[in-house]
C-alpha cells in the first residue's frame, strides 16, 4: 500500500487507512494497578476532505479543563476499549456507531496520572456540524483535517526542565495540541498515512497535562 496523499473523503480513503492500520502491531501496557481508558480517532468528512474529531474540554471541568482531547474516557466494568470507545463518544458527541464502524487500534498510551489509554480509529460518514457536544463536558468540537495534520512543521519537540522526555504537540490552527492527544493524533498520522511503524509512548505532555 502506497503513502496517501489524496485525502478526499470517499471509499478509496476508507480502504487505504484501514489496510495500513491492519498492517501495524499495536503495543498494549500491562494495566496492574493503572486505569484502563479509550479514546476514539473518530475519521468524518469535513468539506470533502478526510478529518479527525478533536474536542475543546469545559473549562470548568476538574480534570484537564479546556484542554484539546478526543472523545473518551475510562474503560467501565467488563467493557473493551473498543465498547468504551464508541460509548463515549456517543455520550460526548451525540455520536452513535456500530463496531463495523471500527479501523483497528493503536499503541496503549501510558499517562502520567496513572492511566492507560488505547487509541480506537473509527470511521463515520458524517461531518462535525452533525455532532452535538455534550453541554457537560464538551465546550466545542472540531476538525482536524488531513492535510494540516499531514503539515511538516508538526510535531514539535521540546525539551522541559520537569522530564527526561522530549514533549510532544501537533500544530492545530493557531494552536498546539500536547500529548497524550498530540501524540496520538501524530501515530495516527504516521500509521494511518505513510504506514510507518513510529512508536509515541516515549514523548510526554506538559506538566499541565499531567495530573
Amino acid at each position: 500500500m502506497a503513502d496517501i496523499t489524496d485525502f478526499t473523503f470517499n471509499a478509496d480513503l476508507k480502504a487505504k487507512i484501514t489496510a495500513n492500520i491492519d498492517e501495524f502491531r499495536d503495543d498494549r501496557v500491562a494495566q496492574e494497578a493503572l486505569t484502563g481508558a479509550a479514546v476514539a480517532i473518530t475519521i468524518v468528512n469535513h468539506e470533502g476532505e478526510g478529518a479527525v474529531l478533536v474536542t475543546r474540554r469545559m473549562p470548568r471541568l476538574k480534570d484537564h479543563g479546556g484542554q484539546w482531547a478526543l472523545p473518551g474516557g475510562r474503560i467501565d466494568g467488563d467493557e473493551t476499549p473498543i465498547e468504551a470507545a464508541l460509548r463515549e463518544l456517543h455520550e460526548e458527541v451525540n455520536l452513535e456507531l456500530p463496531p463495523e464502524s471500527v479501523l483497528g487500534t493503536l499503541d496503549d498510551y501510558q499517562t502520567r496520572s496513572g492511566f492507560v489509554i488505547t487509541p480506537v480509529v473509527v470511521w463515520t460518514d458524517l461531518n462535525e456540524l452533525d455532532l452535538v457536544p455534550d453541554p457537560i463536558e464538551v465546550e466545542s468540537i472540531h476538525s482536524f483535517t488531513f492535510g494540516e495534520l499531514a503539515r511538516t512543521d508538526s510535531p514539535r519537540l521540546e525539551s522541559i526542565p520537569e522530564s527526561d522526555r522530549q514533549v510532544l504537540s501537533m500544530n492545530f490552527s493557531d494552536t498546539w495540541i500536547y500529548a497524550p492527544t498530540g501524540a496520538m493524533l501524530y501515530q495516527f498520522r504516521e500509521v494511518g498515512f505513510y504506514q510507518r511503524h513510529t512508536r509515541v509512548s516515549h514523548f510526554d505532555g506538559p506538566v499541565f497535562t499531567w495530573t
